[in-house]
């Protein structure tokens, strides 16, 4: 029935269930109350009237067995006094109301009662046993029999009559009873059913599909459901689904502007701290070769001074191009801060870092950066490097820093490499700036 409809709600669906499973129950309901009502009416009738009317049948037997019996005695008997008193009861009997009511054995009790009469009257005038007349009697005798054996089953018929009409509608009660719980069984089977298959399923695919959400995932799928509030869940989630993509992509922009340097888009100095302790870590736990590095464009000052801050945002970015197109994957760079970058190469030392800082230097001094006005400019960069397979980055980054400096002071547009430090000596703090430069 539901899965007929293309859609509706919950709770309609199953209302209109209910409201036809009560009408076929009301219905069976009824079908049993009138045949109750049927075994209360047999019963009733049993005792009100047909139990008296057996009795009365009882009663109008035994009355008629005892008028015969009397018969036979009348017959038996020698004594005349013994006759009369036998004719006496003969007369009561045949006057007694329950034979009366009966016209055939009212009728027989007569026809009895005057050959009786005949019979003793005959006996008393001819002083001798009616002997004479016994053949005639044997046949009025038969037929008080078969009348007894008439009134006897007339009795068991009545009683067998609402017997019958009760048992009849108890067996149609029973028959019924089953139906009834029948039909309750197959609405409970129905109902599971039902509820199985277009409430718990789809519940459990949309519990599935909300413990595997993600942004990372494709949205999830869903049967149609016939159920308005199963497929409004459905419709919530896949915007859900949607939302969190769309968050996701918010967050991953936030996050690179977070991490990434607005002007050249390489990574910040914070996250570079952040990722080169982890990496700085993870060397000197496993006693891997790590460097560390400083660069810094030479004369960056006056070229701003002579072209202007677009022409130096200019060079910036185009170093920053050029360190990523010529730097490995695994190596890490910043805008450390103004025309300084800071590097971390992962896995090599001091002699292969000096060599891939080398082929950076000279690609910058051959670099041409185009200005807005169409004019060329070029730059070069000094970098100092330090080996920080034994130290912390600060520190690291401190000798680098110190070698960038001694590039500085040599020339710049050069490579140089920190000397290891001395243990005996202690170094005061180096309080030069890079404004210097």
């Amino acid at each position: 029935m539901i899965a007929a409809l293309k859609a509706i709600r919950a709770g309609r669906a199953f209302a209109l269930l209910a409201a036809l499973f009560l009408v076929a129950f009301g219905i069976a309901v009824v079908q049993l109350s009138l045949d109750q009502q049927r075994v209360v009416d047999a019963t009733s009738r049993l005792q009100e009237q047909t139990v008296p009317e057996i009795i009365r049948f009882q009663r109008l037997a035994r009355n008629l067995e005892q008028l015969r019996q009397e018969g036979e005695r009348i017959f038996a008997v020698s004594s005349h006094t013994s006759r009369q008193q036998s004719m006496f009861v003969v007369t009561l009997i045949a006057s007694h109301p329950s034979i009366l009511e009966h016209p055939g054995a009212a009728q027989l009790a007569r026809e009895t009662e005057q050959f009786l009469g005949d019979v003793v009257r005959q006996a008393a005038t001819a002083d001798r046993r009616p002997a004479t007349r016994y053949d005639e009697w044997q046949r009025i005798a038969a037929r008080l029999g078969m009348q007894v054996d008439d009134v006897s089953v007339q009795g068991i018929n009545l009683a067998n009559n609402d017997l019958a009409v009760a048992t009849s509608a108890m067996k149609l009660a029973r028959y019924k009873l089953m139906i009834a719980l029948l039909l309750v069984g197959i609405f409970l089977l129905v109902f599971m059913v039902l509820v199985r298959r277009h409430l718990i399923y789809p519940l459990q695919r949309i519990n599935h599909a909300l413990s595997t959400l993600s942004a990372d995932r494709p949205a999830p799928a869903f049967k149609p459901s016939t159920m308005l509030e199963i497929q409004a869940v459905e419709e919530s989630i896949s915007e859900h689904h949607a939302l969190l993509i769309q968050n996701e992509e918010t967050r991953q922009a936030l996050e690179k502007l977070a991490n990434k340097d607005g002007l050249t888009g390489i990574m910040n100095r914070r996250h570079f701290m952040q990722s080169a302790e982890v990496e700085l870590q993870r060397a000197q736990r496993y006693r891997r070769p790590v460097t560390v590095a400083m660069a810094d464009l030479d004369l960056f000052k006056k070229l701003n001074d002579t072209y202007g801050h677009a022409a130096g945002d200019a060079v910036l970015c185009a170093f920053a191009n050029l360190v990523e197109d010529t730097l490995r994957q695994s190596d890490l760079v910043c805008r450390y801060g103004g025309e300084e970058f800071a590097f971390l190469f992962p896995e090599i030392g001091v002699a292969e870092t000096e060599k891939l800082a080398e082929r950076l230097r000279v690609r910058c001094a051959a670099m041409e950066v185009p200005l807005p006005d169409g004019r060329p400019v070029k730059a070069t960069v000094s970098i100092g490097l330090a080996d920080a397979s034994e130290c912390p980055i600060e520190i690291a980054l401190k000798r680098a820093d110190e070698a960038l400096y001694e590039a500085k002071r040599l020339g710049r547009n050069r490579v140089v490499v920190s000397r290891p430090p001395e243990p005996a000596v202690d170094s005061e703090p180096d309080t030069r700036t890079a404004s210097l430069f």
